[in-house]
């Protein structure tokens, strides 16, 4: 008898006898043991009942001697259907032909009729082996070999051309149509790609959610040929659009190529699928020249420099000037973060806020930034600005910081200006009207910076209570040669005083954009023509 009778309740059966009485008996056996079971009477019901829970089953019990279809052409059918799916026999025959043939075609165990049942859970107890490497190793939603399937045939196969496929943004889709459509999705997905990438010279994986594998056989596979045929599927997908339940679904993908000797191809194609995204590329074939590594190496070497930068206290706001466009005067100053080393270098933030944002220790820097902030503020009597985004409005933490400390700072708070950022995603005008509300109450000002640089801007004017608005340096910078970047300008400038909203020009870098500036009777100005930012001990 089996030590462990437990185990069998986690699995589905599809049972099929034609014997009534048998049929019953055992079934009412089987269920005593198993989670679910589908019986069958004949082998043609037991193939309908396969194929209508393929997914479900995990093992099959069949006689082999019934009518219509007996059970090893029912085997064979199931097997064409899903080869790996574990199957014991029970026969009266103990004819050796009916078992080398249920041996050849696949079959894992058999029995004796009349069935013990002792012996029949542990025929199945034995079958679960294979049950759990089939767990182990094939992706239950879409049937196909999973990533630990993908691993292991790397250290046996000799594997050097693959390719990644990732559904560009499925958590979308997940969240607008919910994620009993999403699995359908990948479904059909799967089912496409099986198509599209015939079986005789390709393997496809499911390597986790909505990213799959598709593995060359052939190792003289061309990469360029292997290329078009990528490219002709996305062309595919991109073009024919997924109905779900009368919903028309869009669906793009986007495609990393590797090549390299098994591990090498792998890791590759992870590394290139990731880059072609960042690049805003469809289908990216790896090269070295993309410095992939280094830019790896970068990004560690900067997760330990900013862990050690916060703990030991080099990160510091450094203050750019903004002047009065018409009088140069200095009218405030926007804090800027910079990592300083312990030799004084000072390394702007290019290098390190993305890093920051990954590791979740964003929010300590607007901390350090308006500490500073309030430090010039206080000891100095200037004016700050200060930037902040999205994700620090929605950050209760953060808010519940900036509220405490301007509480804190009541008296001084009037003189600290907020600056959001337009150029990030605002996904809740709700909670930024609120932050608005909230840091009124201390009379702080408040503007929008980047603007220009995204697509909602001019909404921003009518959405939001405001002040300001600071004109992205993509259009400043080279206003003064270019007639469409100072038509733009100027119709924000005009938008903007409509509203009553005052305007900042950064990017200020000569005395020519200076000149279209002031032409262009833009409130303010901000750049290395006037003073690159600057740390507190040299402002007066």
């Amino acid at each position: 008898m089996i030590n462990n009778i437990s185990i069998l309740k986690n699995i589905t059966i599809l049972y099929a006898e034609d014997e009534k009485d048998l049929r019953e008996v055992t079934h009412q056996i089987l269920k005593g043991f198993t989670k679910k079971q589908y019986v069958a009477q004949d082998g043609a019901e037991g193939l309908e009942l396969f194929k209508q829970h393929e997914n479900e089953i995990d093992l099959i019990i069949t006689d082999v001697n019934m009518p219509i279809l007996n059970g090893l052409e029912m085997v064979k059918e199931i097997k064409k259907i899903n080869m790996n799916i574990p199957i014991i026999v029970a026969t009266a025959f103990s004819n050796k032909e009916y078992l080398l043939e249920a041996i050849d075609i696949g079959v894992d165990k058999y029995v004796l009729k009349p069935i013990d049942v002792a012996k029949l859970l542990q025929v199945m107890s034995q079958s679960l082996l294979y049950h759990e490497l089939k767990d182990l190793y094939i992706d239950k939603l879409t049937n196909l070999p999973n990533r630990n399937r993908l691993k292991k045939d790397l250290e046996t196969n000799n594997i050097d051309l693959m390719a990644l496929l990732d559904i560009d943004e499925f958590s979308t889709i997940n969240d607008l149509f919910g994620e009993k459509n999403g699995d359908i999705i990948l479904s059909e997905m799967a089912n496409t790609i099986k198509k599209h990438f015939n079986n005789e010279h390709f393997t496809i994986y499911r390597m986790e959610a909505d990213k799959f594998a598709i593995v060359s056989k052939d190792n003289n596979k061309d990469v360029n040929e292997f290329y078009d045929l990528c490219k002709n599927f996305a062309d595919k997908i991109e073009k024919d659009s997924l109905f779900i339940n009368e919903d028309e679904i869009d669906i793009n993908v986007t495609i990393g190529i590797a090549q390299g000797d098994g591990q090498r191809a792998f890791k590759y194609s992870q590394r290139v699928i990731n880059y072609a995204r960042s690049k805003m590329q469809r289908i990216l074939i790896y090269n070295e020249s993309f410095n992939i590594q280094e830019s790896f190496e970068e990004n560690i070497k900067w997760v330990k420099q900013v862990k050690v930068g916060f703990r030991e206290n080099l990160f510091k706001a450094y203050f750019q000037p903004i002047v009065n466009s018409f009088t140069k005067e200095i009218f405030k100053y926007e804090a800027l973060i910079r990592y300083v080393t312990k030799d004084g270098q000072e390394i702007s933030p290019i290098n390190f806020l993305n890093v920051a944002r990954r590791t979740k220790l964003y929010p300590n820097i607007i901390k350090i930034v308006i500490n500073d902030s309030f430090q010039l503020i206080k000891e100095k009597n200037k004016r700050v600005s200060v930037n902040i985004s999205f994700d620090d409005i929605a950050n209760k933490e953060t808010t519940s910081f900036i509220y405490n400390i301007l509480e804190q700072n009541r008296e001084y708070s009037h003189l600290l200006e907020f600056e959001i950022l337009e150029s990030e995603e605002i996904s809740d005008f709700d909670e930024v009207t609120k932050f608005i509300a909230n840091v009124r109450k201390f009379d702080c000002s408040v503007g929008v910076d980047d603007f220009g640089a995204g697509y909602s801007n001019f909404n921003l004017l009518t959405l939001l209570d405001i002040d300001f608005v600071k004109i992205d340096g993509s259009l400043i910078e080279n206003i003064n040669t270019s007639k469409d970047l100072e038509i733009i300008v100027t119709t924000i400038a005009n938008f903007s005083k409509e509203f009553g909203v005052k305007t900042v020009a950064e990017f200020v870098s000569n005395e020519a954009i200076y000149n279209k500036i002031k032409e262009l009777k833009i409130d303010y100005c901000q750049g290395y023509y006037f003073e690159r930012p600057i740390s507190y001990d040299k402002i007066d």
